[in-house]
Parts: structure tokens; sequence; C-alpha cells
């Protein structure tokens, strides 16, 4: 059967069994740190630097997941424009940059390969949105039965009065919670 996304059990090096001994990876991921992004981000994005620096020094892939907008008569991400483009404060220390038209970050095929071809099971999620990009990400991720961390410091929304909510949702979903402490 031929599947969107890796799936752990099933992968394309084999079945779970087959793989159980062999080492698999993991990836930091930074979704939607654009020009466009809410203003919000400004109040994390020194946190989301720090976990990048984590993630360099631990040998763990990072991952940029940039949104572009391809509906008629948008206003925001729209591709080839600044808005679209990474935050000029965010570091960039990898060319692993995937864009995604949707706001579940394994609907981009670029980024399901490269999970695929790294062997990547273990994510740290950062970024935006946490009701929006971020949600359907985790949910989409738990649902392929990847391991899921989201650092609770690391995200933001438009409203950010529903990060706390979120966070519960995750949870609920069996992600991990984590601070950028907790690294």
């Amino acid at each position: 059967m031929t599947r969107l996304f890796l799936l752990p059990r099933f992968s394309i090096f084999g079945t779970y069994e087959q793989n159980k001994n062999r080492i698999m990876s993991k990836a930091l991921v930074v979704i939607d740190i654009q020009n466009d992004i809410t203003k919000n981000y400004k109040e994390i994005i020194d946190n989301i630097n720090k976990s990048i620096d984590w993630a360099v020094e631990n040998d763990i892939h990072v991952v940029y997941i940039r949104h572009e907008n391809l509906s008629a008569g948008t206003r925001t991400f729209k591709p080839n424009t600044r808005g679209a483009e990474l935050a000029p404060d965010l570091k960039i220390v990898s060319q692993n940059i995937f864009i995604k038209s949707k706001g579940n970050a394994l609907t981009s095929g670029e980024f399901t390969g490269f999970i695929n071809k790294k062997g990547i099971d273990e994510f740290y999620i950062t970024g935006a949105d946490a009701i929006a990009c971020i949600k359907s990400t985790c949910f989409n991720m738990r649902k392929a039965e990847y391991i899921v961390n989201v650092l609770s410091d690391c995200i933001t929304s438009y409203d950010k009065r529903k990060i706390e909510d979120m966070l519960y949702y995750y949870k609920s979903k069996g992600c991990q919670l984590m601070s950028l402490n907790d690294l």
C-alpha cells in the first residue's frame, strides 16, 4: 500500500519489526515564522533561536516550514512576496526549508520525503500559529504515530488567549509538552 507520509510502523526501510533496532532521528520544526505572521512572534523569537542552537549542538535536524497561501484574493503569505519569506530575525542554520499550502506541514511532499530519507520519528515543534498550522501539524503527526514534543514557550498565535487551550489539546492528542529549559 502506498502512503503519503511515513508511518514508523511501515517505513520505506521495511516493517517496524525489521527496523526496531535501527536508530531513528529527530528534527526541530520551525513552523511559519515568516514576515506575514502575527507580530506576536517577536515575543518568542529569542526562544526559537535558542531551540535552534540546542538542536545544532545536539545534531538534531533543523527544519523550516513556510506557508504559501494559494487562495485567490489572499493578502498574506502570497508566493514570491516578502510576506512569505522567513522572518529576518529567525536564525537559519540549514537548507531544510519546505513549503506547504495547507495547515498541516505533512502535506508538503518535500518535507515528508525528507522525513523518510532521514528516518525521522521524533519532532520538536516551534512557531505559529498555535490554533491553526501547529494544531494541524501536531494532530497529523500523532495520527501518523510520530513522537511529538511541543515547546510551549516557542509557540504563539494571533489570539494568545487560546494558547493555553491549545496546549491542553496537544497533550490530549498525545504530544509531550516541554519548555526550552526542559531540553
